[in-house]
């Protein structure tokens, strides 16, 4: 692909990371089409001093995970990117030793011409070992899940960056290798503070996050996906969201297939949207012991949603769809409800910031019906 045509580089390794990719170009390309009407020199516009990077051309390179429903959506996801104009290139960074080092080796030119930068997961050691290369006066990081709310706060603190759920390296070996690694990641996080860098930071988020002094926050609020699919037909029923909250060790299983089995009794529910990351020995357990109809998505749910049938009422659990549906099915007459995570249901080996981290998910859900956990008991 042309180096000179896109001035624009992704770095996108989940479904959902790619949808708010597409969201995030439409509300730039819309942004951009304004400054002509507000003075701006349109083959030049800029933004704090900058020349903005035009958007023909915006390239997304597809770093994928190893299982296959999430590769299965980022196939799907990919599609749509290039019906939409931009250039896709499916990059693997997994899967052998070494994997990453050919990635970086394939991809390191364009980092280091790419005049802005849009992450998909700060969090992802690959992503932040490729972060070292960038010479672009521009970041932005588009939401992958909740996850944003974590990254924002420990830009702001100062903190590492460490995912909300994850346990300190264990052992020696482990210890080690975060050890080596430490540069990496300091490395990264300077990245993303405009004050030690002169680089212009934006987050462009559907979370309820609070951004340090000098990042920009722009609202993701669905746009494109409103522009593009439904309004969908509405089913009477209602629809439950699944979770990975078992798969990353938060939650004990048995607690979450009692949480399901009651919230479908208690609410008539018939039909249980997978999370991709859920087993399908855990979904098959579930659907024995409910009856669900089990519904595993080819696009992130909110597209699914916004194409439907959907139920007229969805519950789930503190999760990201209870910031991004409401969006996604603004106008719609869907109502969505979440459920609290009762800390009695958490591991022993859950994080010490699980509990309140998922309090914070629930608590900061605007336009949502909160039940309480009580009601999965």
């Amino acid at each position: 692909m042309s180096e000179s045509s896109a001035s624009t580089l992704a770095l996108v390794e989940s479904p959902v990371q790619l949808l708010n990719v597409l969201e995030w170009a439409h509300a730039e390309a819309a942004a951009q089409a304004e400054w002509p009407l507000l003075g701006a020199v349109p083959a030049q516009p800029t933004r704090g001093g900058r020349r903005v990077p035009p958007l023909q051309g915006l390239r997304i390179v597809v770093l994928p995970p190893v299982d296959p429903m999430s590769r299965g959506q980022l196939r799907r996801m990919a599609a749509l990117a290039r019906d939409e104009g931009h250039q896709v290139r499916w990059q693997e960074a997994r899967g052998g030793r070494l994997a990453p080092f050919r990635a970086v080796g394939a991809m390191a030119r364009q980092m280091r011409r790419a005049d802005r930068i849009v992450v998909g997961d700060p969090f992802s050691r690959f992503v932040q070992l490729l972060l070292t290369l960038v010479r672009a006066p521009e970041l932005v990081v588009v939401d992958d899940g909740t996850a944003t709310m974590e990254f924002a706060g420990q830009i702001a603190r100062g903190e590492r960056l460490v995912r909300w759920h994850r346990v300190g390296a264990q052992g020696l070996p482990g210890k080690v290798k975060e050890l080596a690694y430490a540069p990496v990641s300091s490395t990264a996080r300077r990245r993303f503070t405009p004050a030690r860098t002169g680089r212009r930071v934006e987050v462009f988020s559907s979370m309820p996050v609070t951004v340090p002094e000098g990042v920009e926050l722009r609202v993701n609020e669905f746009a494109w996906t409103r522009s593009a699919f439904g309004p969908p037909r509405l089913t009477q029923g209602t629809d439950l969201v699944g979770t990975s909250l078992v798969e990353t060790g938060v939650v004990e299983p048995e607690r979450y297939l009692a949480a399901v089995r009651s919230l479908a009794a208690a609410y008539g529910a018939t039909r249980y949207f997978a999370h991709r990351r859920e087993s399908p020995e855990k979904l098959r357990t579930l659907s024995e012991a409910t009856g669900l109809e089990i519904v595993r998505p080819d696009l992130p749910l909110e597209l699914i949603a916004r194409r439907g049938p959907i139920g007229r009422t969805i519950v789930s659990f503190p999760s990201t769809v209870v910031h991004t549906l409401p969006y996604a099915l603004r106008g719609t007459g869907v109502t969505v409800a979440v459920c609290d995570v009762d800390p009695a249901w958490l591991t022993g080996g859950a994080s010490p910031r699980a509990r309140s981290f998922l309090a914070g998910v629930t608590d900061t859900a605007r336009d949502v019906r909160r039940l309480a956990a009580s009601a999965a008991s």
